[in-house]
């Protein structure tokens, strides 16, 4: 796309309209620096004499946002959310329950983004820019099985349809609680790209004995799932866990040494 300016622009908006064509859609000191080839504090004092008059909005510590101008290409106003993660909570990924609605796992709708970054979570609910974002924390080491997606100019990282299902079984308040958990998991089953070795391995690899207790004992009420549930069993831990920690769990399915409420409890019988 071309960008045509006029001479009788004022200068700071066609430094900034300059900045906006080689930048993403968040805008950072490092953006102005290149762009203008001057150093970072003075990049820093035109992106705070820019929020001052108007032009942008600061959205987190050296992050900035355009904001409607008539004189500037309305595209750079932020539309979406998901631009802000890379810049705000690197590193980090979009995951969980939003990751199911990405992936067709789901048809319900969620407020919140659910971001799992490996910065220190001081405050789990946050709002930017009025959206709304859940924060947990994970170790850097443990980020994979991610997949880049473009927003805009921007590429940010979401879980792929697999890590998403080890990650709501990791901690089903990810996902909305077990049944949605559940139903997410049903949905998983009947995919193409599904992947019972990727989700093994990745089960594995986050090191959690909770997970292979519940993915066996929700696998263990489908056919066909023969290969998942013989190497869950194969890697229970010792020691029982809760289908959903948040719920009340008084019945024991010693099969999967796993605590599940009285009504799921009903799905296995023969236990």
């Amino acid at each position: 796309m071309e960008y045509t300016f006029s001479l009788k622009q004022p200068s700071g908006r066609r430094k900034l309209a300059a900045v906006m064509r080689a930048a993403n859609d968040v805008i950072k000191i490092d953006d102005v620096a290149a762009t203008l080839a001057v150093g970072r504090p003075e990049a820093a004092k035109l992106l705070s004499r820019w929020t001052g008059q108007g032009w942008l909005r600061r959205v987190g510590p050296g992050a900035y946002i355009p904001v409607p101008m008539d004189s500037l290409d309305s595209q750079y106003v932020l539309k979406d959310p998901w631009v802000l993660v890379p810049a705000l909570f690197t590193p980090a990924y979009i995951g969980g329950r939003t990751a199911a609605e990405h992936w067709d796992l789901t048809e319900q709708l969620f407020r919140d983004i659910i971001i799992m970054t490996a910065q220190t979570v001081r405050e789990k609910h946050q709002v930017r820019h009025g959206a709304n974002f859940t924060l947990y924390h994970v170790q850097e080491r443990k980020i994979f099985g991610t997949r880049p997606v473009w927003r805009g100019r921007s590429k940010v990282l979401l879980s792929d349809v697999h890590r998403t299902v080890i990650d709501i079984l990791d901690n089903p308040t990810l996902g909305g609680g077990i049944q949605h958990v559940s139903d997410c998991f049903d949905a998983y089953l009947k995919r193409s790209d599904r992947s019972d070795d990727t989700l093994i391995d990745y089960a594995t690899r986050v090191g959690n004995g909770a997970v292979f207790k519940r993915l066996g004992f929700l696998a263990d009420q489908h056919s066909g799932t023969s290969h998942i549930t013989d190497i869950c069993r194969a890697h229970l831990t010792a020691g029982n866990a809760k289908l959903d920690t948040t719920l009340k769990c008084s019945r024991l399915i010693s099969k999967w040494h796993l605590w599940v409420p009285s009504t799921w409890a009903e799905k296995v019988p023969h236990d």
